[in-house]
C-alpha cells in the first residue's frame, strides 16, 4: 500500500514590500512520503516569492511532469514552472520548452556543488535560479507545524517570517538570471 501525503495548513499573512502585495492566504500543503519538512518550507518560501491569484502547489515529486509550482493562464497554459531542490538540467530544459517563465529555488547543503558541477549547462536555458541558504531553512523548518500561522514579509534578498515559535530570516541569493 501507498503511503499517503500529510497535509499541512498554513494561515499565511504575506506583505511582500518589493511588488506593493499585502495579502492573507490560506495555503494547504501535501508533504510527499519522500519529502522532508525543510523541502516543503522551500516549496513555502517560493510560492511567497512568486504569490498570485493563479500559483498553486502542484503533485511535484508525485508527478514528474508536474512543477513543484505553477501558474496557469485562463487557457491552461503554463505561465511559471517552479522547481525546487537541484532539478536535472533535462527537467528544467523540458520546463523552459513548455512554460512562459522558469524558476528553480536550490536549498540544501548539496546545491553549491549542484550549482558548481552544473552551471555552465543551466546558463544555457530560460530560466532563473536562487538559493536559500540551508541553515535558515532548516530553521524555520524547526517551526513547522501542521497548522501553522506565519506572516511573511519580503523585502529586497530577504524574507522575514514569524512563526508561533520565533522569527527566521531567510535571504535569497540570486544564482543567475535570464
Amino acid at each position: 500500500m501507498a503511503l499517503k501525503p500529510t497535509i499541512y495548513k498554513c494561515r499565511l499573512a504575506l506583505s511582500d514590500l518589493d511588488r506593493n502585495l499585502f495579502d492573507s492566504h490560506n495555503l494547504t500543503i501535501a508533504l510527499h512520503p519522500s519529502e522532508n519538512i525543510a523541502r516543503m518550507v522551500a516549496r513555502i518560501l517560493a510560492w511567497c516569492l512568486n504569490a498570485s491569484d493563479n500559483l498553486v502547489f502542484c503533485k511535484g515529486l508525485s508527478d514528474s511532469e508536474e512543477a513543484d509550482l505553477w501558474s496557469k493562464d485562463l487557457n491552461d497554459a503554463i505561465e511559471l514552472w517552479i522547481d525546487v531542490g537541484e532539478p536535472a538540467v533535462d527537467r528544467i530544459k523540458k520546463a523552459s520548452r513548455i512554460a512562459k517563465a522558469v524558476k528553480v529555488y536550490s536549498f540544501n547543503s548539496k546545491s553549491d556543488t549542484w550549482w558548481k558541477l552544473g552551471h555552465k549547462q543551466y546558463l544555457m536555458l530560460h530560466a532563473e535560479y536562487y538559493q536559500f541558504p540551508w541553515e535558515q531553512i532548516e530553521t524555520l523548518a524547526s517551526n513547522v507545524n501542521r497548522t501553522m500561522d506565519w506572516s511573511a514579509t519580503i523585502s529586497g534578498n530577504s524574507i522575514y517570517v514569524s512563526t508561533e515559535s520565533g522569527d527566521v530570516e531567510v535571504n535569497i541569493h540570486r544564482l543567475q538570471a535570464v
